[in-house]
Order: structure tokens, then sequence, then C-alpha cells
């Protein structure tokens, strides 16, 4: 049994937030259950992450990273090679995979690094300055005195 949510009365109120929605819809689709290869997702820092994958007898030829926006799209094809060998056991999975991560807003691919059998990609979230929060400063009514400047008033004396 599939629950299909529906957004609809949340678009009324909510403008700008339809890749929410989407990211939302897309995550409550069943998808078909494959483990293959295995990988870690590690948060390293408050904006710094780490995908750890095995995918054992891949060469850095055979693997592709892409990175799309919001979307890392992690490929590996073995490429022809011991078809006039015969395996007498075949335990190593080298068949074709294509994972696909999900990525949040401004969240960019750092590096990535194969090393005994292990892709690692390096994520790091960089918002832009202009998306930080900033502190903004209350005036005054009217006219702005400059914070750390006092004003005395003085009146004229009348003889």
């Amino acid at each position: 049994m599939r629950t299909t949510l529906d957004f609809s009365p949340l678009f009324r109120t909510g403008i700008g937030f339809d890749r929410v929605f989407d990211a939302l819809d897309s995550a409550s689709r069943v998808q078909p259950f494959d483990n293959w290869p295995p990988y870690d997702i590690i948060r390293q820092g408050e904006d710094s992450y780490r995908i750890v994958m095995a995918v054992a007898g891949f060469d850095r030829d055979e693997l592709t990273l892409t990175d799309r926006p919001n979307l890392l799209v992690v490929s590996g094809a073995k490429k022809g090679g011991t078809q006039d060998c015969v395996y007498l056991h075949k335990g190593i999975a080298e068949r074709e995979f294509e994972r696909r991560f999900e990525l949040a807003d401004h969240v960019k691919v750092a590096s990535a690094s194969l090393r005994n059998g292990l892709l690692t990609v390096e994520l790091r979230r960089e918002v832009p300055e202009a998306l930080k929060p900033r502190k903004i400063e209350i005036q005054g009514e009217g006219f702005a005195i400059p914070r750390g400047e006092t004003r005395q008033i003085e009146s004229s004396k009348a003889a």
C-alpha cells in the first residue's frame, strides 16, 4: 500500500518551497532496494560531509562522478578485460552501478579519491556571503546618530 502526500494546501501559504516539496515527493517514491555497492555517509562537522563507497575491483577510469545542481551521481562500469579466462568461483561483484545522492542547497563536491578499493567523496556546504545572516542596526526616528557619538544640546543664555 502506497500513501501519496498532497502538498497542495501548503502551496497556498508557502512561497519558494517547491524544491523542498519535490524532495519530499521523490523520497516518498518506492525505489528498488539495492545495497550495492555499500557506502557510508559521515558528517565531519557543521558544514563538512564524506561519502565512502566500497568499489572493489573498479579502477579510476571505470568510475564516474557527476555533480549536478543538488545531486551527486556516482556510477561505475567495468571495461572489457578477462573474457578469455574461466572462473572457478566469482565472488567479486563487478556489475555496473549508479548511486544517486540528493544534496542540500550550497553543498558542493570538494574532492574525490580512490584508495584501497574505497572511493571517498568530500562534500562542503559553502553558503554565499549574500545569503548568510547579518545584523541590521536599528536607526532612530527620522535620523541616524552614529554609534558612540553623543550630542549635547546647549541653549543660548538670554541676559
